[in-house]
């Protein structure tokens, strides 16, 4: 429960904004847990995220909210991304990029082989 809250709309501070409207709707929720088959204190949470939390259209968004500053929680001696499941209502948000890979390439001159992050 402290994962889906650190990151959503969890925080250990006081902030201003909190009384300005209630946070009920963007909160993750911890729909499951179970424990790790032969690991003492590892745990497999489920985690699901309502989609107002996130901005339509925005892959680096989706992904800042539910990885960004859970990774650096202090409570958890480990974490892990083991899976994400997209709906498909927010999947069409999505409009692709503007151009195709064979653009990407010729601006970076690179071919043959896969482009990470921006190789």
């Amino acid at each position: 429960a402290a994962v889906a809250a650190e990151s959503s709309t969890g925080t250990w501070t006081t902030v201003w904004t909190d009384g300005l409207t209630s946070l009920d709707r963007y909160k993750g929720r911890c729909y499951h847990i179970e424990a790790v088959p032969g690991e003492e204190n590892q745990y497999i949470a489920y985690v699901a995220y309502p989609l107002d939390l996130f901005e339509e259209g925005s892959v680096t968004n989706m992904f800042t909210s539910i990885v960004g500053n859970v990774f650096g929680f202090k409570a958890l001696a480990a974490l892990r991304l083991e899976d994400l499941r997209i709906p498909p209502a927010y999947t069409k948000t999505f409009q692709g990029p503007p151009h195709g890979i064979q653009v990407e390439r010729d601006k970076l001159n690179k071919y043959g082989r896969p482009l990470l992050g921006c190789t």
